[in-house]
């Protein structure tokens, strides 16, 4: 049986080997990155081992004695005692306590150096040694600024494409995924997922390789300059090293649960924006700030969790750190103190340990980040794996165009197991032909439209066009025959010639305005300040309904489909704008196959073919008189709604 800890760390890193696979396409950057880093890193510890050769030449005289003209003139009283300093050609003895290898390394390392800076004078050899020093220290920025633009630019891209992948599977899903997923959740994958997965993908890995690469080279500097010291640090560390690790697992939990806690912030303010008129209108604001302050204060509840956590990696890497300081200090002062140990290499091992500092604690930091940016990409993996219920074909046939009838073939549908919404249609369209499908709410109408483009599959029977099987055909040349227009609009945050002209890329200004005033909207457009070019806001809420209503439909009379679906499209619209539109429609649907759904009866009583639908069944068809004669459903619905208006039943005989 597997440890809880242990599944957890194993599905942590599969989510990390897949947000890798976002770098590939930039390996080459990547791993010039990685050079950087690790010179950037080489260079500190080179830097730093110049503490040695200093304490040499400076502290103590070392070969050359640094003498300045002051002390040369210094009378014979003041001077130096004979004994005090050591002997030029005496070099200074490494620690007994190192290993032969280890001591003969470092004797060839200093006469290599000194032979390097040595100058005739001791003023020479220090300033050769300051220049070698200032060089290392140019080389060492010069690559720590290529390693950071680098890091950034990689960074940036790999987020970039993540976020790109999320909003094309979106595209990709079909339209049951929508429905059963709340936007606000959908956006925050996309918004505040993908920013935190930068903490794995991006910053995170770029930070971890930075940091361990300046904590592996001080490492060296620190088994370099005295291996003996560095055991006392091991016995120290472990524990924190261990207790660290702990924490990570929990806050891995903990950022997960405060991420689905900020989806759910994001939702209320999605659907409170979206609804703010509701909203005001039934007095419903004070309820929506308390709902919106109980999902904030959940979350809240779980951030100071999660720093509550966090925190304690910082003091106890540093208390870790200094314990192993003090350790080492008394260690190595008692040596210089008692056996007179050379001070230089003691310096070095100190300098270089309390070095060990800063990225022990920046490598927990980011921890932290990758811990919130693995639970993130989870998450995001959620979206990238989700699957289309409506998907293509393995070889998918071309469909050229619609030549002779649309069909429904024993057509069932179900959005679940136990929910049937179609049960049996069979239904033919005609090419050419306006069929009305009318009925009572919740009858399924508009189930059976979203059919024709594929936004379902039917769950049994299928759908053709000249006797081809939906399923069979490429998505793209299917929809490409259909426009469609329901009861919500659905308009962009464009120019209003933009989102007309969505259905059809290439169309020009002109074919645009004849749209416009084959939907009536020419008129109302050219009134607005910039005409065309008017930005309409949010989802149009610049406009009022019935003229959002006319883009909708002059968006799809520019597509210019062989098929027009009309659902509650003239719902909308005033009784004037209506009949200007509906004898635009009339017009056009000389060569056009159109399904139209209608509540408001009048407006399709010209239709060649009515379609009855009651409970997923279709109970009758036929002309508006027909079904006015046979005194059924169509008949009781056509009185009714008369009845409610005041008006005589046209066609009734009233």
């Amino acid at each position: 049986m597997k440890l809880p800890i242990a599944e957890g760390t194993r599905e942590a890193l599969r989510v990390w080997r897949r947000l890798m696979g976002f770098h590939r396409p930039r390996a080459a950057l990547f791993g010039l990155t990685v050079l950087f880093m690790a010179l950037t890193a080489g260079l500190s510890g080179l830097t730093l081992a110049a503490i040695v050769p200093f304490t040499e030449i400076v502290l103590r005289a070392g070969a050359h004695p640094l003498t300045t003209p002051a002390a040369e003139a210094r009378p014979a009283t003041e001077a130096r005692p004979a004994a005090e300093p050591r002997p030029a050609a005496e070099p200074e003895e490494p620690p007994r306590s190192d290993a032969p290898s280890l001591a003969s390394l470092r004797a060839r390392l200093e006469a290599r150096f000194q032979e390097t800076i040595r100058g005739a004078t001791p003023a020479e050899t220090l300033g050769r040694f300051c220049l070698l020093v200032l060089l290392l220290f140019l080389l060492k920025n010069l690559c720590w600024y290529a390693q950071s633009f680098l890091s950034v630019f990689i960074e940036q891209r790999a987020v970039r494409d993540i976020r790109d992948r999320i909003f094309a599977r979106y595209q990709g899903l079909s339209l049951d995924y929508f429905q059963g997923s709340h936007s606000g959740v959908l956006i925050s994958r996309i918004t505040n997922d993908t920013d935190l997965v930068r903490g794995a993908v991006a910053n995170g890995l770029m930070e971890l390789l930075r940091h361990s690469f300046t904590l592996l080279t001080y490492l060296a500097v620190v088994l370099f300059a005295n291996a003996r010291l560095f055991i006392w640090a091991i016995v120290i560390l472990v524990p924190s090293v261990w207790l660290i690790d702990r924490l990570g697992g929990a806050l891995r939990r903990i950022s997960r649960t405060a991420q689905e806690k900020m989806a759910r912030v994001t939702s209320v303010v999605g659907e409170t924006v979206r609804g703010i008129r509701i909203v005001k209108a039934f007095g419903a604001e004070e309820i929506q700030t308390r709902r919106f302050m109980r999902e904030t204060g959940d979350y809240c509840s779980s951030l100071v969790r999660m720093t509550r956590l966090g925190s304690l990696g910082t003091p106890l890497t540093e208390m870790a750190g200094v314990a192993v300081a003090m350790a080492l200090i008394y260690i190595g002062g008692r040596r210089i103190v008692t056996e007179g140990a050379a001070p230089g290499y003691f310096l070095l091992f100190l300098a270089a340990f309390l070095s060990m500092m800063h990225p022990l604690k920046a490598l927990h930091q980011v921890n932290l980040h990758i811990q919130h940016g693995l639970a993130a990409g989870k998450r995001i993996f959620e979206v990238l794996d989700a699957r289309a219920t409506v998907r293509e074909a393995p070889a998918p046939r071309p469909l050229p165009g619609f030549a002779r009838a649309l069909r429904l073939e024993g057509v069932s549908f179900a959005y679940e197991p136990d929910r049937q919404v179609l049960r049996g249609l069979d239904l033919e369209i005609p090419r050419g032909k306006v069929v009305a499908l009318v009925g009572p709410s919740g009858g399924g109408k508009s189930t059976l439209v979203q059919l024709i483009p594929r936004f379902y599959d039917p769950t049994a029977g299928r759908v053709t066009i000249d006797g081809v099987d939906l399923r069979e055909v490429r998505l793209a040349d299917l929809r490409r025959l259909i426009g469609l227009v329901t009861q919500e609009t659905t308009l962009f945050q464009e120019t209003i010639a933009n989102n007309i002209r969505i259905g059809n890329p290439a169309a020009g200004d002109e074919e645009i305005r004849a749209a416009a005033r084959t939907a009536n909207a020419h008129e109302f457009i050219c009134a607005l300040p910039e005409g065309y070019d008017t930005l309409i806001g949010e989802r149009g809420l610049r406009l009022s309904g019935g003229e959002r209503q006319r883009l909708t439909i002059a968006r799809a009379l520019l597509k210019n489909p062989p098929i027009l679906i009309l659902d509650e499209a003239t719902s909308a619209l005033d009784a004037e704008s209506e009949r200007l539109v509906q004898d635009a429609v009339r017009r056009l649907l000389a060569n056009r196959t159109a399904i139209v759904i209608a509540h408001r009866l009048a407006t399709v009583r010209n239709a060649d073919l009515i379609v009855a639908i009651e409970r997923g069944e279709i109970v009758e068809r036929g002309t508006h008189e027909e079904l006015l004669a046979r005194g059924g459903l169509y008949h009781r619905l056509h009185r009714l709604q008369f009845a409610e208006s005041g008006a005589a039943p046209q066609g009734s005989g009233a």
